[in-house]
Protein backbone atom coordinates (compact mmCIF):
# COMPACT_ATOMS: atom_id res chain seq x y z
CA UNK A 1 0.00 0.00 0.00
CA UNK A 2 1.44 3.65 -0.99
CA UNK A 3 1.04 5.82 2.27
CA UNK A 4 2.38 9.41 2.11
CA UNK A 5 4.35 10.72 5.89
CA UNK A 6 3.80 14.25 5.95
CA UNK A 7 6.23 15.43 8.50
CA UNK A 8 7.80 12.73 8.15
CA UNK A 9 11.02 14.07 10.10
CA UNK A 10 9.17 15.16 13.21
CA UNK A 11 8.49 12.70 16.55
CA UNK A 12 5.49 10.98 15.02
CA UNK A 13 7.09 10.97 11.37
CA UNK A 14 9.76 9.09 12.34
CA UNK A 15 8.54 6.53 14.16
CA UNK A 16 5.70 5.87 11.73
CA UNK A 17 8.10 4.77 9.33
CA UNK A 18 9.29 1.59 10.82
CA UNK A 19 6.18 0.79 12.25
CA UNK A 20 5.08 0.79 8.45
CA UNK A 21 7.35 -0.95 6.98
CA UNK A 22 6.36 -3.18 4.32
CA UNK A 23 4.36 -0.66 2.75
CA UNK A 24 5.24 1.89 0.00
CA UNK A 25 6.30 4.83 1.69
CA UNK A 26 6.51 8.13 0.50
CA UNK A 27 8.14 10.12 3.49
CA UNK A 28 7.88 13.61 2.87
CA UNK A 29 9.37 16.46 5.37
CA UNK A 30 8.36 20.09 5.49
CA UNK A 31 11.12 21.33 3.25
CA UNK A 32 9.65 18.63 0.66
CA UNK A 33 6.20 19.87 0.91
CA UNK A 34 4.24 22.33 2.94
CA UNK A 35 0.52 21.55 3.48
CA UNK A 36 -0.30 25.33 3.51
CA UNK A 37 1.11 25.64 -0.83
CA UNK A 38 -2.47 23.91 -2.41
CA UNK A 39 -1.07 24.29 -5.47
CA UNK A 40 2.31 22.26 -4.61
CA UNK A 41 0.60 19.93 -2.64
CA UNK A 42 -1.60 19.12 -5.55
CA UNK A 43 -0.06 18.25 -7.86
CA UNK A 44 2.76 16.18 -5.63
CA UNK A 45 -0.49 13.95 -4.26
CA UNK A 46 -2.09 13.98 -7.86
CA UNK A 47 0.87 11.76 -9.06
CA UNK A 48 1.74 9.43 -6.44
CA UNK A 49 -2.00 8.80 -5.59
CA UNK A 50 -1.17 7.36 -2.62
CA UNK A 51 -4.35 5.10 -0.72
CA UNK A 52 -3.29 6.59 2.72
CA UNK A 53 -1.80 10.53 4.00
CA UNK A 54 -0.60 10.84 7.13
CA UNK A 55 -0.78 14.35 8.30
CA UNK A 56 1.56 15.18 10.52
CA UNK A 57 2.25 18.63 9.78
CA UNK A 58 1.16 21.07 12.80
CA UNK A 59 1.83 24.44 14.17
CA UNK A 60 2.31 23.58 17.52
CA UNK A 61 4.45 26.18 19.64
CA UNK A 62 1.13 26.76 22.22
CA UNK A 63 2.33 30.15 23.60
CA UNK A 64 3.68 31.73 19.82
CA UNK A 65 0.04 30.81 18.30
CA UNK A 66 -1.79 33.19 20.70
CA UNK A 67 0.62 35.92 19.06
CA UNK A 68 0.86 34.48 15.59
CA UNK A 69 -2.98 33.12 14.80
CA UNK A 70 -2.04 33.92 11.10
CA UNK A 71 0.39 30.98 11.22
CA UNK A 72 -1.69 28.71 13.47
CA UNK A 73 -4.67 29.07 11.09
CA UNK A 74 -2.60 28.47 7.94
CA UNK A 75 -1.23 25.38 9.25
CA UNK A 76 -3.44 23.42 11.43
CA UNK A 77 -7.03 24.69 9.65
CA UNK A 78 -6.28 25.53 6.00
CA UNK A 79 -3.42 23.13 5.68
CA UNK A 80 -6.13 20.67 6.53
CA UNK A 81 -8.38 22.19 4.58
CA UNK A 82 -6.09 21.41 1.46
CA UNK A 83 -5.77 17.63 2.45
CA UNK A 84 -9.03 16.89 2.84
CA UNK A 85 -10.31 18.98 -0.63
CA UNK A 86 -7.75 16.78 -2.09
CA UNK A 87 -8.59 13.41 -0.38
CA UNK A 88 -11.81 13.65 -1.64
CA UNK A 89 -10.56 14.45 -5.12
CA UNK A 90 -7.71 11.52 -5.35
CA UNK A 91 -9.79 9.03 -3.29
CA UNK A 92 -7.06 8.36 -0.58
CA UNK A 93 -8.03 7.83 3.31
CA UNK A 94 -6.21 10.93 5.65
CA UNK A 95 -4.82 10.55 8.92
CA UNK A 96 -5.47 13.36 10.65
CA UNK A 97 -3.84 14.80 14.20
CA UNK A 98 -5.54 16.46 16.84
CA UNK A 99 -4.76 17.46 20.16
CA UNK A 100 -6.73 17.43 24.02
CA UNK A 101 -6.30 21.18 23.85
CA UNK A 102 -9.57 21.94 21.68
CA UNK A 103 -11.51 21.11 25.45
CA UNK A 104 -11.88 23.75 28.15
CA UNK A 105 -10.73 20.48 30.83
CA UNK A 106 -13.50 21.53 33.18
CA UNK A 107 -14.81 18.28 33.28
CA UNK A 108 -13.82 15.30 35.77
CA UNK A 109 -13.73 12.22 33.93
CA UNK A 110 -12.23 11.41 30.65
CA UNK A 111 -12.90 13.15 27.53
CA UNK A 112 -15.09 11.24 25.15
CA UNK A 113 -14.99 11.87 21.20
CA UNK A 114 -19.35 13.04 21.65
CA UNK A 115 -18.10 15.57 24.19
CA UNK A 116 -18.52 19.44 23.25
CA UNK A 117 -15.13 21.30 22.40
CA UNK A 118 -14.51 24.19 24.27
CA UNK A 119 -10.77 25.46 22.82
CA UNK A 120 -8.99 28.08 25.53
CA UNK A 121 -6.05 28.92 23.44
CA UNK A 122 -5.48 29.66 19.29
CA UNK A 123 -3.74 26.72 18.84
CA UNK A 124 -6.77 24.62 20.55
CA UNK A 125 -9.12 26.75 18.37
CA UNK A 126 -6.70 26.21 15.05
CA UNK A 127 -6.84 22.45 15.47
CA UNK A 128 -10.78 21.89 16.36
CA UNK A 129 -10.82 23.86 13.29
CA UNK A 130 -8.63 21.89 11.15
CA UNK A 131 -10.45 18.75 12.72
CA UNK A 132 -14.02 19.46 11.44
CA UNK A 133 -12.53 20.29 8.35
CA UNK A 134 -11.05 17.15 7.67
CA UNK A 135 -14.49 15.92 8.98
CA UNK A 136 -16.44 17.69 6.55
CA UNK A 137 -14.88 17.62 3.18
CA UNK A 138 -12.70 14.11 3.22
CA UNK A 139 -15.13 11.44 3.33
CA UNK A 140 -12.43 8.36 4.23
CA UNK A 141 -10.51 10.11 7.29
CA UNK A 142 -9.45 9.03 10.85
CA UNK A 143 -9.01 12.58 12.96
CA UNK A 144 -6.87 11.54 15.94
CA UNK A 145 -6.63 13.25 19.36
CA UNK A 146 -4.00 12.44 21.54
CA UNK A 147 -2.03 13.87 24.29
CA UNK A 148 1.83 14.18 25.40
CA UNK A 149 3.68 13.48 22.95
CA UNK A 150 7.29 12.82 23.24
CA UNK A 151 9.38 10.86 21.02
CA UNK A 152 12.79 9.60 20.08
CA UNK A 153 13.32 11.90 17.24
CA UNK A 154 12.20 15.17 19.28
CA UNK A 155 9.38 17.77 18.19
CA UNK A 156 9.94 19.28 15.17
CA UNK A 157 10.25 23.04 15.48
CA UNK A 158 10.70 22.74 19.26
CA UNK A 159 14.17 21.49 20.19
CA UNK A 160 12.97 18.41 21.80
CA UNK A 161 10.25 17.29 23.97
CA UNK A 162 9.35 17.63 27.52
CA UNK A 163 11.25 14.16 28.81
CA UNK A 164 14.44 15.58 27.33
CA UNK A 165 13.57 19.64 28.71
CA UNK A 166 13.10 18.05 32.31
CA UNK A 167 16.17 15.99 32.11
CA UNK A 168 18.51 18.68 30.78
CA UNK A 169 16.83 21.17 33.51
CA UNK A 170 17.20 19.04 35.87
CA UNK A 171 20.69 18.57 35.61
CA UNK A 172 21.66 22.53 35.29
CA UNK A 173 19.28 23.10 38.69
CA UNK A 174 15.84 23.41 40.90
CA UNK A 175 13.15 22.48 38.00
CA UNK A 176 9.38 23.35 38.79
CA UNK A 177 6.15 22.41 36.67
CA UNK A 178 3.07 22.88 36.68
CA UNK A 179 0.76 20.46 38.70
CA UNK A 180 -2.45 21.84 37.92
CA UNK A 181 -3.02 20.12 34.19
CA UNK A 182 -3.83 16.44 34.27
CA UNK A 183 -3.58 14.15 30.60
CA UNK A 184 -1.61 11.49 29.37
CA UNK A 185 1.97 11.38 28.23
CA UNK A 186 1.82 9.36 25.39
CA UNK A 187 5.01 7.86 23.62
CA UNK A 188 5.00 8.15 19.48
CA UNK A 189 6.55 4.87 19.10
CA UNK A 190 3.46 3.40 20.62
CA UNK A 191 1.09 5.33 19.25
CA UNK A 192 3.03 4.75 15.89
CA UNK A 193 2.20 1.07 15.83
CA UNK A 194 -1.63 1.51 16.98
CA UNK A 195 -1.89 3.85 13.50
CA UNK A 196 -0.27 1.14 11.27
CA UNK A 197 -2.68 -1.16 12.70
CA UNK A 198 -5.51 1.11 12.08
CA UNK A 199 -4.39 1.27 8.54
CA UNK A 200 -4.14 -2.48 8.48
CA UNK A 201 -7.98 -3.20 9.66
CA UNK A 202 -9.04 0.37 7.66
CA UNK A 203 -11.88 -2.08 6.23
CA UNK A 204 -13.35 -2.79 9.63
CA UNK A 205 -12.91 0.16 11.16
CA UNK A 206 -15.56 3.08 10.44
CA UNK A 207 -14.30 6.46 9.26
CA UNK A 208 -14.61 9.40 12.13
CA UNK A 209 -12.69 10.57 14.82
CA UNK A 210 -10.71 8.83 17.50
CA UNK A 211 -9.25 9.24 21.20
CA UNK A 212 -5.78 7.52 21.03
CA UNK A 213 -3.61 8.27 24.25
CA UNK A 214 -1.31 5.86 26.27
CA UNK A 215 -3.03 4.30 29.48
CA UNK A 216 -3.05 6.19 32.59
CA UNK A 217 -3.21 9.66 33.10
CA UNK A 218 -0.76 12.13 35.27
CA UNK A 219 0.09 15.88 35.55
CA UNK A 220 3.04 17.34 34.28
CA UNK A 221 5.08 17.72 37.32
CA UNK A 222 3.78 13.89 38.27
CA UNK A 223 5.21 13.25 34.54
CA UNK A 224 8.45 14.94 35.79
CA UNK A 225 8.57 13.52 39.29
CA UNK A 226 8.78 10.20 37.21
CA UNK A 227 11.58 10.86 34.68
CA UNK A 228 13.27 12.09 37.31
CA UNK A 229 12.89 8.96 39.65
CA UNK A 230 13.46 6.18 36.46
CA UNK A 231 16.47 8.18 35.45
CA UNK A 232 18.04 8.18 39.30
CA UNK A 233 18.61 11.77 39.32
CA UNK A 234 18.33 13.57 42.98
CA UNK A 235 16.64 17.01 41.71
CA UNK A 236 15.11 20.14 43.47
CA UNK A 237 11.57 19.54 41.75
CA UNK A 238 8.77 21.99 43.20
CA UNK A 239 5.10 22.19 42.02
CA UNK A 240 3.82 25.44 40.53
CA UNK A 241 0.58 26.29 39.54
CA UNK A 242 -0.45 27.15 35.94
CA UNK A 243 -1.21 30.73 36.83
CA UNK A 244 2.78 30.76 38.61
CA UNK A 245 4.22 29.16 34.92
CA UNK A 246 3.67 32.77 33.45
CA UNK A 247 2.31 30.93 29.99
CA UNK A 248 0.50 33.00 27.56
CA UNK A 249 -2.03 30.37 26.76
CA UNK A 250 -4.73 28.79 28.65
CA UNK A 251 -4.18 25.33 28.65
CA UNK A 252 -6.97 22.67 29.93
CA UNK A 253 -6.61 21.57 33.66
CA UNK A 254 -7.81 18.03 32.98
CA UNK A 255 -8.10 16.69 29.37
CA UNK A 256 -7.50 13.33 29.82
CA UNK A 257 -9.27 10.91 26.77
CA UNK A 258 -11.40 8.62 27.04
CA UNK A 259 -10.65 5.23 24.40
CA UNK A 260 -13.78 3.01 24.48
CA UNK A 261 -14.46 3.82 21.03
CA UNK A 262 -11.01 3.09 19.51
CA UNK A 263 -11.67 -0.22 21.56
CA UNK A 264 -15.13 -0.80 20.27
CA UNK A 265 -13.69 -0.86 16.52
CA UNK A 266 -11.90 -3.15 17.96
CA UNK A 267 -8.35 -1.77 18.23
CA UNK A 268 -5.70 -2.43 21.32
CA UNK A 269 -5.66 -0.38 24.12
CA UNK A 270 -2.44 1.25 24.38
CA UNK A 271 -0.39 0.37 27.39
CA UNK A 272 0.39 2.83 30.47
CA UNK A 273 2.63 5.65 29.75
CA UNK A 274 5.28 4.63 32.62
CA UNK A 275 5.81 1.39 30.98
CA UNK A 276 6.48 3.14 28.08
CA UNK A 277 8.59 6.41 28.97
CA UNK A 278 10.84 3.58 30.16
CA UNK A 279 11.29 1.73 27.19
CA UNK A 280 11.56 5.69 25.85
CA UNK A 281 14.56 6.28 28.45
CA UNK A 282 16.23 2.93 27.74
CA UNK A 283 16.21 3.49 24.06
CA UNK A 284 17.47 7.15 24.49
CA UNK A 285 20.45 5.74 26.83
CA UNK A 286 19.27 7.69 30.13
CA UNK A 287 20.13 5.37 33.29
CA UNK A 288 17.81 3.09 34.56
Amino acid sequence: MRIVIIGANGQLGTDLQPALRGHDLVPLRHADLDVCDAARLGEVLREVRPAVVINNSAFHKVDLCEDEPGSSFAVNATGAYNLARLGAEVGFTLIHFSTDYVFDGRGKRPCREEDLPNPLSVYGTSKLAGEMLVRNFCPRHYVIRTTGLYGLAGASGKGGNFVETMIRLGKAGPVRVVNDQVMTPTSTADLARAIAELIQREASVPYGLYHVTSAGQCSWFEFARTIFELCVMNVDLSPITSAQSGSKARRPAYSVLDHGKWIAAGLPELRHWREALADYLMAKGHRL
